[in-house]
């Protein structure tokens, strides 16, 4: 499936998506609320700006992804790969990072708020990653 036809059956309410396959897809600025991605693989993909809140990236391959300025409000990133993947100025707010991996992730600016990170911990009300 190319992001075109992604894109379209995403407008006419389909959300289950497990499993596609985006690599290096351009996705900047789109709206994908609630959006069901576990286990796909979206290595290079473009999430700048998006709006991703409760999107679901379970297991998700997700390497060298830019979610700069993303909203992930309440999204599921539980066991996703995210290495390398830019997540500068981005809202992750009452996300779940557990038992993602997290190597060399830029966190700049990210809003953490009630964030739950890979170790499970969970972050307090009011936490910005500096």
């Amino acid at each position: 499936m190319n992001v075109h036809e992604f894109q379209s059956r995403y407008a006419a309410g389909q959300r289950n998506f497990s499993g596609i396959n985006l690599i290096g897809a351009n996705l900047r600025n789109v709206n994908l609320r609630n959006v069901n991605l576990s286990g796909a693989n979206l290595t290079k993909a473009n999430f700048s700006r998006a709006s991703l809140s409760r999107a679901d990236f379970r297991n998700a391959i997700l390497l060298h992804v830019d979610f700069s300025e993303a909203n992930l409000t309440g999204a599921n990133l539980a066991g996703a790969s995210l290495v390398r993947a830019k997540l500068t100025n981005t809202n992750l707010t009452d996300a779940n990072l557990t038992q993602a991996d997290v190597t060399d992730v830029n966190l700049d600016e990210a809003q953490l708020h009630r964030a739950t990170m890979p170790d499970g911990t969970r972050q307090p009300q009011s936490t910005k990653h500096e």
